[in-house]
C-alpha cells in the first residue's frame, strides 16, 4: 500500500479519537522556609499589704507608769524590683489624718497618748513623709516583713478599759 492510501485509510478511524497532550514535569524538590513567631507579656508593678494588730498588753498597771514599747509587723508582697513606700495616717481618734503627734488610743470617753515609729530606736514618728518619716522598700516577689515600733509614753492616771485605734496603712508604688 503507499503511504497516500495508507493515510486515507487511516483517517475515518481517527476522526472520532481525540487527542490530548500532557506537561510532565520532574518531581519538586522539597524545601525549607523559616519565619519568626513574636512573643511578649506586660508584667505590672502590683504590690499588697496586711497587718497585725499592735498589741501593748492586756494586764498594765497604771500604778506603775512606765513606758510601754511593742511592736507589730506589716507584710508586703509586691513585685521584684518594684519600689514602694509605706507611710500612715495619723489614726482615727488624732482629730485629722496628719496629727501624727496626736495619735490617741481611745475607751469611750478617755484617751491614751500613743506612737508609732519607723525604727527600732523610736525616733522617726512614722507617718505620710510630710512632717514626719516613711518606710521605702523594694519587692522581691515575695512577702517581705516590715516592722511597726508602738510606744505608750506613759500610763499615769488612766482609767481601766479597752482602748483602740485604727490607722490606715498606704502603699505606694
Amino acid at each position: 500500500m503507499s503511504p497516500l492510501l495508507l493515510m486515507r485509510w487511516l483517517q475515518p478511524a481517527m476522526a472520532g479519537m481525540c487527542l490530548s497532550a500532557a506537561v510532565y514535569l520532574p518531581n519538586a524538590t522539597a524545601g525549607t522556609v523559616n519565619s519568626s513567631l513574636g512573643s511578649s507579656v506586660l508584667v505590672t508593678s502590683a504590690c499588697t499589704v496586711s497587718g497585725s494588730t499592735l498589741n501593748f498588753g492586756n494586764a498594765l498597771n497604771p500604778v506603775n507608769a512606765a513606758v510601754v514599747d511593742a511592736t507589730s509587723t506589716l507584710t508586703v508582697q509586691c513585685t521584684a524590683t518594684t519600689p514602694y513606700t509605706l507611710s500612715l495616717n495619723a489614726g482615727v481618734n488624732a482629730g485629722t489624718a496628719t496629727n501624727f503627734t496626736g495619735r490617741l488610743l481611745k475607751s469611750g470617753a478617755y484617751s491614751l497618748p500613743y506612737q508609732l515609729y519607723v525604727d527600732s530606736g523610736r525616733s522617726s514618728v512614722w507617718g505620710n513623709g510630710t512632717a514626719s518619716a516613711t518606710y521605702s522598700g523594694t519587692g522581691s516577689g515575695n512577702p517581705q516583713n516590715v516592722t511597726i515600733y508602738g510606744r505608750l509614753p506613759s500610763l499615769t492616771g488612766i482609767p481601766p478599759g479597752v482602748y483602740t485605734d485604727t490607722v490606715t496603712v498606704t502603699i505606694s508604688y
